[in-house]
């Protein structure tokens, strides 16, 4: 029976672990080039190491022959799913949900305040001195809409609460009604989009959503409207984006891009209206701890042989469902 598990964190750095397995730390290395912990057929749980490059996340992958649990640190799993040709049948791959909601919700929020505010100019007109004030919107009165409504999507519309928005719409895979009103199913996105101050995309990639926001979604985006992407950037088609950006007619602020990294000479940084950060929604002092709890309750339930939480897929069964980031 394997009894490895594969932590990208020190184990003696996650207090609570339950005794049995061995905790073995691989983290892939500053370069990429650290060798396995150990033999990968002894490998039952493998946690995917969290901000490193895709080969070295994916690349233990095709040697993990006995591994039964995937988990990986991050809420969307389409570096994983993409792979699955490669994973024996039966591994439950298992997302990070409940880890990055708050960090990615606060950066969600900031995008959109200081894109609406003009943050950054005020920021170009500081480094060259000059003191320029103007009107410019405010996120009171605004509607919002809310593409992807996991949650993230239910953790940013918490934020959004004290900051008197007129109206708060949601869109989801499917209909359904929560505590704070109706989900829309993705199927009435487009009927939605005209009445929306702020667009916010929080889905998971997946092969439904890559290219959802096209040339027609964009279109009928409302004159002046703000796109605010936290989930993946190759949910939005970069060339319709830059031909409404260079238009004036939208703005947009942007935690993911398509390319990513966003390469040097590459329109998007010196489009009109766009504010990039650098795929930093997760990446946080929110992270660690959250992702320690999860490590913690999902080994205790692994060793106890418990239902596992986040399961988005058991490989050579149908998914689940995931929540993007």
């Amino acid at each position: 029976m394997t009894s490895d598990v594969w932590l990208p964190i020190p184990p003696e750095e996650i207090e609570g672990l339950p005794e049995g397995p061995r905790y073995l730390f691989w983290d892939g290395g500053d370069d990429g080039d650290q060798p396995f912990p150990g033999d990968p057929a002894e490998c039952a749980v493998y946690v995917v190491p969290y901000m490193k490059r895709l080969s070295v996340r994916v690349g233990p992958l095709e040697h993990l022959t006995n591994v039964r649990v995937i988990q990986t640190l991050t809420a969307g799993v389409d570096d994983i799913t993409a792979r699955l040709s490669v994973i024996a049948p039966g591994v439950r791959l298992c997302n990070a949900r409940g880890v990055h909601e708050t960090s990615t919700a606060e950066l969600a929020l900031t995008l959109t305040l200081a894109a609406l505010r003009g943050v950054p100019g005020f920021v170009r007109a500081q480094q060259q001195e000059r003191w320029e004030g103007g009107f410019r919107p405010s996120l009171a009165d605004r509607n919002v809409l809310i593409v992807g409504y996991g949650a993230i999507g239910a953790a940013i519309e918490d934020r959004l609460a004290p900051f008197e928005v007129a109206r708060v719409a949601r869109i989801a895979r499917s209909r359904r009604t929560t505590a704070r009103g109706l989900v829309h199913p993705i199927t009435d996105v487009l009927s939605l989009l005209p009445d929306a101050d702020v667009v916010i995309l929080c889905t998971p990639l997946t092969e439904d959503t890559r290219g959802l926001v096209d040339a027609d979604f964009l279109g009928r985006m409302k004159d002046g409207a703000l796109l605010v992407n936290v989930a993946r950037g190759p949910v939005v088609d970069t060339k319709a984006l830059l031909t409404e950006l260079e238009r004036g007619r939208i703005t947009a602020a942007l935690d993911v891009t398509d390319p990513e990294p966003l390469p040097p000479g590459h329109p998007l940084w010196q489009a009109p209206g766009v504010l990039i950060s650098p795929h930093v929604g997760g990446p946080s002092s929110a992270f660690l701890p959250r992702a320690q709890r999860l490590l913690v309750d999902q080994l205790t339930r692994f060793v106890h042989r418990e239902p596992l939480r986040n399961v988005i897929l058991t490989t050579g069964s149908e998914p689940v469902g995931a929540n993007g980031r």
